[in-house]
């Protein structure tokens, strides 16, 4: 199937949704519930990772992002993967920016169901490899539990006097 064609229907099926009010959990977005990687197609050839994060981070902090490139010249094959920090952020960035033009080009954006690091890792450092595999955003802390006592602040009363 072309790639016009595909982004033509994930856009048809996202305004069906729309239309019909269908809960989140039975939406089409839901079966990608378990995977924060979107693929992106179509990008302009000149386009770096930089770039990239510049559009896509309106939808979300990126945190891992493999720009596809030849392996004997370095440039890019015009496709790659970003990984948002939040799941809920590949719904926004598949509705919002799959079938937009960048430098005049059609981009498809759609969800990553298994992402796979690249496995041409023979050739590279140490820290390339770790950024690969587990990306380069912050890191979630973990939840606080609520019945804590250690964060409270203790709270001073005053005795306001009314005249």
């Amino acid at each position: 199937m072309n790639a016009l064609t595909k982004v033509k229907l994930i856009n048809e099926l996202n305004e069906r949704e729309a239309a019909l009010g269908v809960r989140e959990a039975v939406s089409w977005h839901a079966e990608y519930k378990d995977s924060a990687w979107v693929f992106v197609g179509g990008l302009p050839y000149e386009l770096t990772e930089g770039d990239i994060i510049c559009v896509f981070s309106q939808y979300g902090e990126i945190v891992n992002i493999n720009l596809v490139r030849d392996k004997k010249t370095g440039k890019s094959k015009g496709f790659c993967f970003v990984c948002y920090e939040d799941q809920r952020s590949t719904i926004l960035a598949v509705d919002n920016f799959n079938g937009i033009k960048i430098k005049g080009r059609t981009i498809r954006v759609d969800h990553v169901a298994n992402y796979r690091p690249p496995k041409d890792n023979d050739d590279i450092d140490n820290v390339t490899k770790a950024l690969r595999e587990r990306g380069c955003g912050a890191k979630t802390p973990p939840p606080t539990s609520s019945d804590s006592s250690e964060d409270e602040v203790p709270v001073q009363r005053h005795k306001v006097e009314h005249n």
